[in-house]
């Protein structure tokens, strides 16, 4: 599927966490203030619950927005299991500085984190068989890339970043085009070798979109049993996803009947963060 490009994902980093660090702070952060401007110290964060840690670059950008004097160590990298008070990096610089940046750096942590954390409790289950688990585009605003680069590290995958960069063609665009057929012929000429994707909804819907050779095909609410048809038919013709409310409970017999792909929303709108805590040592 397709993943956040290096250069655009830095540059959505830096801005979102510009933003996080404008609506905490102000114009100063009066209580910081409050410690003498020359005091130093050390501190750590640790996870009060198992985790797989998603977030570290967003980490260091708080800090080196904040200030670039602060030094971090860290205990554990993205995509790594932590258990409940195990330190996932200490931190050194100037007090202020450090409970300054606290707030907003454990928020990104414990957000991308919490969705690392379901992508990989999702992708145990499944583990025994060879579906791939898709996010969807229902994340939160101005988070689209930072919660897609979690999923990652939680061993699930991406599905279309936005709008821009694959068709995924619905029941009113081809109502608007004519037919399924038309669609597809329309999006291959509009935008050669970008991915088409069109949704059905029975087995009429996706007899058409495999003749019309849809590279996927989603399969939108489909029963078990015409899951299983569809399998059949669409060998060596198109890939498959299953979509529509699959959750923890119906998420294994989904991917035994041997669909390609499972798209899950609740990977990133219905995130749980996880509970981190920042310690901080005397000051010096």
């Amino acid at each position: 599927m397709i993943k956040p490009l290096a250069e655009p994902l830095r540059q959505a980093r830096i801005e979102s966490v510009a933003l996080s660090l404008r609506e905490d702070i102000g114009d100063g952060d009066i209580t910081a203030a409050l410690i003498p401007a020359g005091k130093e110290t050390t501190g750590q964060v640790i996870t009060r619950q198992p985790a797989v840690i998603a977030g570290k670059a967003w980490v260091d950008e708080v800090f080196r927005q904040v200030d670039p004097t602060v030094t971090l160590n860290w205990k554990v990298a993205d995509g790594e299991s932590a258990q409940p008070n195990q330190v996932l990096f200490t931190c050194k610089g100037k007090a202020r500085s450090l409970l300054t940046s606290e707030r907003a750096a454990l928020n990104w942590l414990q957000t991308l984190s919490g969705v690392a954390t379901r992508c990989s409790q999702y992708a145990h289950l499944v583990e025994h068989t060879s579906v791939k688990l898709l996010d969807t585009r229902k994340t939160l605003p101005g988070l689209r890339l930072a919660q897609k680069y979690a999923v990652t590290c939680g061993g699930c995958y991406n599905h279309r970043l936005g709008l821009y960069d694959a068709f995924l063609i619905k029941e009113n665009h081809i109502a608007a085009c004519g037919s399924i057929a038309l669609a597809v012929a329309a999006a291959r000429k509009l935008a050669p070798g970008r991915p088409v994707e069109v949704e059905t909804e029975n087995l009429d819907e996706l007899n058409q979109a495999l003749a019309a050779q849809a590279d996927i095909i989603m399969l939108d609410e489909f029963s078990l049993s015409d899951m299983r048809t569809a399998v059949v038919l669409a060998k060596g013709v198109s890939k498959l996803e299953a979509s529509g409310g699959i959750n923890e409970k119906t998420l294994v017999a989904v991917a035994e009947t041997g669909v390609d792909y499972i798209s899950i929303g609740t990977l990133t709108k219905d995130l749980t963060a996880i509970d981190l805590s920042m310690r901080l040592s005397e000051l010096v």
